[in-house]
């Protein structure tokens, strides 16, 4: 930790914040800091710019209602940026948009990034509209029994799969991943749901290692 008056702000007193997505590590927005927005971000724990086009301090979300909850804030290695990480309420662009980034000027060389994050999103859009044709459609469409049938088939395959080739192994444990995140979605479980379930195991195992050690 260090103080604000560290932090090289420019010639006109702002400081560039790249905001983050803490759980997905996606980059919502660009924006700008001075002084007071930081003090007020540092207190209450929701970002606040200061606005270059209209000359004022402009809390995120006031007016929306998609606040970015912060986490943590971060400065470079020269002091003169700021990355903050922050948990949305909604999406961070004006337009809509989860992202202000969504302008693409390339194709990506390997095609979209992949995360569970982004295959639930997809779960839940096809649930939400069901697509003639999607094998995902035809689970949510049987219902919660098959889906748990297909979760029992799939969790045999990954036993024989181990008993077999680490690759084999690595497909079946696909092939359940997949299926148990269906079944998330079927359920409104969310995949910050489990993030939060295995921390708190993670603090109670820290909590009784440290007792151990007195």
């Amino acid at each position: 930790m260090f103080p604000i008056d560290e932090l090289k702000f420019d010639k006109n007193g702002l400081i560039p914040a790249i905001i983050q997505d803490r759980k997905t590590g996606q980059v919502l927005t660009l924006a700008y800091m001075n002084r007071e927005s930081l003090e007020i971000t540092l207190e209450k724990k929701l970002a606040c710019f200061y606005s270059r086009s209209r000359q004022c301090l402009w809390l995120k979300g006031e007016t929306s209602g998609n606040y970015l909850h912060v986490d943590s804030i971060t400065a470079d290695c020269d002091k003169d940026a700021l990355l903050v990480k922050v948990n949305p309420d909604g999406p961070a662009c004006h337009t809509g948009e989860t992202t202000c980034f969504h302008n693409e000027f390339t194709e990506p060389e390997e095609g979209e990034e992949f995360s569970l994050n982004t295959l639930y999103a997809l779960l839940k859009s096809r649930k939400e509209t069901m697509p003639e044709g999607s094998y995902t459609t035809y689970l949510f469409q049987k219902g919660l029994d098959k889906i748990l049938k297909k979760i029992g088939e799939e969790t045999t395959e990954v036993i024989v799969g181990a008993k077999n080739s680490k690759e084999e192994t690595v497909y079946e444990i696909a092939d359940l991943a997949y299926h148990v995140m269906v079944l998330m979605t079927e359920m409104g479980i969310t995949t910050e749901d489990i993030r939060r379930e295995l921390k708190g195991r993670h603090v109670i195992d820290k909590k009784v290692k440290q007792e151990k050690m007195k």
